[in-house]
């Protein structure tokens, strides 16, 4: 639980920093340890998918040669999310990507699989959008006006006369007692009529 709060902590700590400083630096170690420059701490591969939910842009160099790891890192990252049981990349997907290496057509895929992701995330965001206006505005809407015919129902049953009434014409407060009360006394005549 520990390590789960760290992630979140330093995750945090991380996006307030990007959002302010541009990109994290993060250096690998010949160790394998990843060093977060900008919060002067180690991290691991959790930290980084973490920072990568969160939009905080990050670069991953080799400590010693300076070399630009992140596409290796991120990769890594997927590789681990896939063996953990959150599998999102289908067999026949990844026959068909690795079949595409050495492929004439390699150079073009990787800004094809971008474009796609985009606008798949366009779409989501369009479909989140969607449904929270049709629940915002019409089923709630239809529910209370149902809710509302049900009560009308279930008062005229027990309020006999009270549905008979037009609403649209408006009544004096007085008027309105003396028909509550001569509701009154007629149910409590048909109880005492009941109960003999």
């Amino acid at each position: 639980m520990l390590i789960l709060s760290n992630v979140a902590v330093g995750a945090q700590t991380m996006a307030s920093e990007s959002k302010s400083g541009g990109t994290v630096i993060i250096k690998k170690y010949a160790n394998r340890r990843l060093y977060n420059t900008s919060t002067s701490s180690y991290i691991t591969l959790d930290h980084l998918a973490q920072m990568v939910k969160d939009n905080v842009d990050f670069q991953v160099i080799d400590a010693k040669t300076g070399a630009d790891l992140t596409h290796a890192i991120l990769t890594q990252i997927i590789m681990e999310e896939e063996s953990a049981g959150e599998q999102m990349l289908p067999t026949n997907f990844l026959r068909q990507l690795i079949s595409m290496y050495g492929n004439s057509m390699q150079a073009f895929l990787p800004g094809y699989l971008e474009a796609s992701m985009e606008h798949f995330r366009e779409n989501q965001a369009k479909m989140r959008k969607a449904i929270e206006e049709s629940i915002g505005a019409n089923p709630l809407a239809q529910i209370a006006q149902r809710n509302m015919e049900m009560f009308k129902a279930a008062a005229a049953a027990f309020v006999p006369g009270a549905a008979s009434k037009d609403e649209s014409t408006p009544v004096a407060e007085g008027d309105d007692l003396d028909v509550l009360r001569k509701q009154m006394a007629d149910m409590q005549k048909k109880l005492d009529e009941l109960s003999k």
